[in-house]
């Protein structure tokens, strides 16, 4: 179950790295004017890895004015232009996988097969995605569809983004929001989680050596309330994208609506996982057990409810507990370690203080704990899984994020879909069938962003992310993204020599 590991001298040096400053404006580093600094913990040991000057509201308004001034040379460009520089990126975050694997894994605790497999590669392929999809940005073909006038649209860019990047996934998260803003012309000012900032600084720092444009992408590293706040509220920021839990989004919502801004909102989920009683036993378990356990359970796409039909039941929870309690616990950095730590202590608590009060009405089968000695200084908590929860419980309707999967009985196909759409989130889920009816039903009638059939957790990036109902609207990734991140013109033109009409008779006469 557990795997201490042996430490790795070379995780990668963060303090060095941002000597000059944890804030990336106008193309270069530098500290934040707050008067206040902030450390990033190394959730695996408990160790300072980088101390830093927060952002503050000035530091904020230097990040807009500079993506701001870089705004009309990037719209400008050619989307061939764009388009190239976005190639020479993907080509630099290839060179520099390893430093972005491990600085990743130093700050959240991921394993470093995780990083080097999935996040990493993701990130990359995303920015390929996005160099060839800047090429694309179609309006809609002229046509005379009102007399003698000719009607086009135009696709444009909005102007400077503001964005606001969750700790779970760093990396990925910062990609996601700059790659479809910058593609389609816009600018941007990230402020990535205060406890988790090293990828993203990284990350702009490639966008600049990959020749775009100073100014077009801007990390603050601040708070939420002090270097968020202002990022949403700011005048000359055009449009705000958050990812982040229900209750922030409702606040950024406020905040923007304020200014009238354009909002994309990616929120928080709770996903079922709906096994009806043709499914392919093994294949469910292992699904469950990978689709709850990715990042720690960190995901809002994590498989956290499974609805498993009452005759597939008791083997499905045996089978799932026996698969959990393989997985081993260790040193995000050791090859063997499959599960890391979760963020922080105060995550951890908050993930065992949800387990401990089920204790009172639901069957923890296994887990439910903090592991050894051997990993007491990091953030662990070991796979749990809890059996017999009612419905309305707070385990099956509160967002955990963390290793725990809860795991309910239902008898119909109807009550499986119902139960499925009883919580108020809507961004992902599954349904385990042999049946292609029951399975395509599944997919009609379940509620979310996302449905996997026989799978949970895999994305790509031609295909959008996004979510229904309290897990927010609009998407990430795909061509969808481009919804989000540019505005639609009307242009009408005149076709004949001199412009007067029967409507400028009607209001002014012939004359």
């Amino acid at each position: 179950m557990h795997n201490p590991g042996s430490s790795t001298p070379d995780r990668f040096a963060a303090q060095e790295r941002f000597a000059d400053g944890a804030q990336f404006i106008g193309g270069r580093l530098t500290k934040g004017t707050s008067g206040r600094t902030h450390a990033v913990v190394d959730p695996a040991s408990g160790e300072e890895v980088l101390t830093y000057e927060l952002a503050g509201a000035a530091d904020v308004d230097a990040a807009v004015a500079a993506a701001r001034k870089a705004f009309p040379g990037w719209a400008g460009a050619t989307p061939g232009e764009r388009s190239d520089a976005l190639h020479r990126f993907a080509t630099v975050l290839a060179d520099r996988a390893e430093d972005f694997a491990r600085a990743e894994s130093l700050q959240c605790g991921k394993p470093l097969k995780l990083t080097r497999e999935f996040d990493v590669p993701g990130t990359i392929d995303n920015t390929s995605f996005f160099a060839g999809a800047a090429r694309h940005l179609q309006g809609q073909s002229a046509g005379e569809y009102s007399g003698d006038h000719t009607s086009y649209v135009r696709r444009e860019p909005i102007g400077v983004v503001g964005s606001i990047a969750p700790w779970n996934y760093p990396l990925q998260m910062a990609a996601w929001k700059i790659l479809p803003a910058i593609a389609a012309g816009n600018t941007i000012v990230l402020k990535p989680a205060e406890i988790t900032p090293l990828t993203s600084l990284l990350f702009a720092q490639a966008a600049t050596d990959a020749g775009i444009p100073d100014g077009v992408v801007n990390i603050v590293t601040g708070t939420g309330q002090e270097a968020g706040e202002r990022l949403v509220g700011h005048p000359d920021v055009a449009m705000t994208s958050f990812t982040g839990s229900t209750a922030v989004g409702k606040r950024v919502a406020e905040i923007a609506t304020a200014t009238v801004k354009r909002l994309h909102l990616e929120l928080g989920g709770k996903a079922p996982f709906l096994v009806f009683d043709d499914a392919d036993l093994e294949a469910a378990v292992h699904g469950a057990v990978a689709g709850a356990l990715i990042n720690t359970g960190q995901d809002c796409t994590a498989a956290t409810r499974a609805y498993v039909q009452r005759p597939l039941y008791e083997a499905f929870v045996e089978r799932t507990a026996a698969l959990m309690e393989t997985v081993r616990l260790g040193d995000p950095f050791a090859p063997g370690t499959d599960l890391g730590p979760l963020i922080s202590h105060v995550q951890r608590d908050r993930v065992a203080g949800f387990v401990d009060r089920a204790r009172a009405y639901a069957r923890v089968v296994t887990g439910g704990e903090a592991p050894g000695e051997e990993l007491a200084k990091g953030a662990y908590y070991k796979p749990t899984l809890v059996a017999d929860a009612a419905q309305d419980s707070e385990i099956v309707q509160s967002e955990i994020f963390g290793p725990v999967l809860v795991v309910l009985p239902f008898d119909s196909d109807d009550e499986g879909i119902r139960l499925a759409n009883d919580t108020p989130y809507g961004l992902a889920a599954s349904a385990w069938s042999r049946d292609v009816y029951r399975a395509n039903r599944a997919t009609r009638e379940i509620k979310a962003g996302c449905v996997w059939v026989n799978d949970h957790i895999p994305i790509i990036s031609e295909m959008p992310h996004g979510g229904y109902r309290a897990s927010g609207f609009g998407k990430d990734m795909s061509s969808y993204s481009f919804e989000e991140y540019t505005q639609i013109k009307h242009v009408m033109f005149d076709n004949t020599a001199i412009a007067r009409k029967d409507w400028h008779r009607t209001i002014f006469g012939d004359r």
